[in-house]
């Protein structure tokens, strides 16, 4: 199939679909500068997100669409997105083909895209490794090396919101995942603890004596709390790791995941280079 367009106003879609709020842009397909932008709240069977995107494009199809989503996008559905009902079932790259059947579709799991964007032109550009942690309404990292995001073998690589709390956790199927304890959605009113940052601090020292990054870069919402989350993890990381990393917040903290999805738009709506 091919996707180029004739016209001069040739644009691109992303949308980063959150567990309760959806981001929409459409942007120019050859620069990627941003033209409308919108948000919407999450529904389960894509129809808010179309109705936006229809009304954003005005008329226009897109050379491409990008996607970031939460959990893990499959043929089949997107798994490990609890917060979104259904969606374990909704194959999404396909639904959003019907939707848009003259667009090239690429999806990306959210904090992935986000950690890419970042390593491209953000907190992590030029760092090898470099590991970008989400702290939003859920929990989750991604580490970049060599230019690539490690997906896992199952696209799952970085999902620590399921890590184990205690010891008394292991061999258990009814624990509590440090998600529930740890995140945006855990906080009370709002409000950091204590308790909230140093078990935050465990986890986070383990994974970057596991993985050893010349950075880390933090997004999500709760960098709003920056100057309350810094000290605590960086006196954490600093009595602990062998070679304490670099501690910053995300060049983009709010929207790198939309930006992650918009960058896969760009590069989709890309003619292919000749044939050698």
């Amino acid at each position: 199939m091919s996707f180029a367009h004739s016209g001069t106003d040739q644009v691109v879609l992303a949308l980063d679909f959150g567990g309760t709020k959806t981001a929409l842009t459409v942007a120019d397909a050859r620069l990627g500068t941003r033209l409308h932008d919108l948000t919407v709240d999450t529904d389960p069977d894509l129809k808010r997100a179309v109705g936006a995107a229809r009304a954003l494009l005005a008329g226009r199809e897109p050379l491409a669409v990008g996607v970031s989503t939460i959990g893990i996008p499959g043929p089949a559905g997107v798994a490990l997105a609890e917060n979104i009902p259904g969606w374990d079932r909704l194959p999404l790259a396909h639904e959003l083909a019907l939707e848009f059947p003259e667009s090239a579709i690429r999806v990306a799991t959210d904090v992935k895209a986000a950690a890419a964007h970042e390593y491209r032109s953000g907190a992590l550009a030029g760092c090898e490794p470099g590991l970008y942690v989400n702290l939003g309404t859920g929990l989750a990292v991604a580490l970049v090396t060599q230019g690539a995001v490690l997906a896992g073998r199952h696209g799952a690589s970085g999902e620590i919101g399921y890590n184990l709390r205690r010891l008394a956790d292991v061999g258990r199927t009814d624990r509590v995942p440090l998600e529930d304890a740890v995140s945006g959605r855990a906080l009370q009113q709002g409000v950091l603890t204590d308790e909230f940052t140093r078990e935050l601090a465990f986890h986070l020292v383990n994974l970057t004596i596991a993985v050893d990054p010349q950075r880390i870069a933090v997004g999500g919402g709760m960098v709003r709390s920056w100057d309350a989350l810094h000290d605590p993890l960086r006196t954490a990381l600093d009595a602990a790791v062998p070679y304490p990393p670099q501690l910053v917040p995300a060049a983009h903290p709010y929207d790198a995941p939309l930006l992650g999805a918009l960058a896969l738009a760009v590069a989709a709506a890309r003619p292919a280079p000749p044939a050698p």
